[in-house]
C-alpha cells in the first residue's frame, strides 16, 4: 500500500511526525529550447518585460516555498536556501535541410534547494525549476512562442530514510 492512501484507500498526507531532523538536499533541472534571436535577446537584457533571468531566479525561489499550496500532499517545509543557476547550452539545428534551417539554443536551469527537516525537499526544487522556466516563457511568449520547455528532472537527492539519488548520466540536449 502506497503511504499517501489510508486504509480505506482515501489519499491522505503522510504522517512524519516521527521522523528525525535531517539536513535535506534537492537539485533539480529544466531546459528551455529556443530560437536563436530569442537568446540573443536575452542575453543583451533587452527583453521588453525587462531582466528575464533575473525574475525567473525571483520566481523560482518564490515558487520553492508555494510547493505546498501547488501539490496537495505536499508538507510545508521550511526552506533555509534556494540557489537558481542558468548555463546555456551550445546552439543546435533544427532542421539540415537546405531550405529550411533554424537555429535554436538551450538555456538550462538548474534549482538547489535545502532544508533541515523531516521530508525531502525533491517536489520544492521540481516547484521551482518549473515555475523558473514558466517565468522564462512569461517574459519572451512575444517575440517566441514556439519554446519548448523540458524535460523537467530531478538530479539528485541526500538526506533521509531512502538515502541519497544522483543520476547517472545529465544528458542536454
Amino acid at each position: 500500500m502506497s503511504t499517501h492512501f489510508d486504509s480505506n484507500g482515501n489519499a491522505h498526507m503522510v504522517d512524519v511526525s516521527a521522523k528525525g531532523v535531517t539536513v535535506r538536499e534537492a537539485v533539480a533541472s529544466g531546459q528551455l529550447v529556443m530560437a536563436g534571436a530569442t537568446a540573443k535577446m536575452i542575453r543583451r537584457g533587452d527583453a521588453k518585460k525587462g531582466d528575464v533571468l533575473g525574475v525567473a531566479r525571483l520566481a523560482a525561489i518564490q515558487g520553492s516555498k508555494q510547493t505546498a499550496t501547488l501539490i496537495p500532499l505536499c508538507h510545508v517545509i521550511p526552506i533555509e536556501a534556494v540557489s537558481v543557476d542558468f548555463e546555456w547550452i551550445s546552439p543546435s539545428v533544427v532542421d539540415q535541410s537546405p531550405t529550411a534551417v533554424s537555429s535554436t539554443e538551450t538555456l538550462q536551469c538548474v534549482v538547489r534547494v535545502r532544508t533541515s527537516g523531516k521530508t525531502g525537499v525533491e517536489m520544492e526544487a521540481l516547484t521551482a525549476v518549473s515555475i523558473a522556466c514558466l517565468a522564462v516563457y512569461d517574459m519572451v511568449k512575444s517575440v517566441d512562442r514556439s519554446l519548448v520547455i523540458g524535460p523537467l528532472r530531478l538530479e539528485e537527492k541526500s538526506g533521509g530514510k531512502s538515502g541519497d539519488f544522483r543520476r547517472i548520466a545529465r544528458k542536454t540536449c
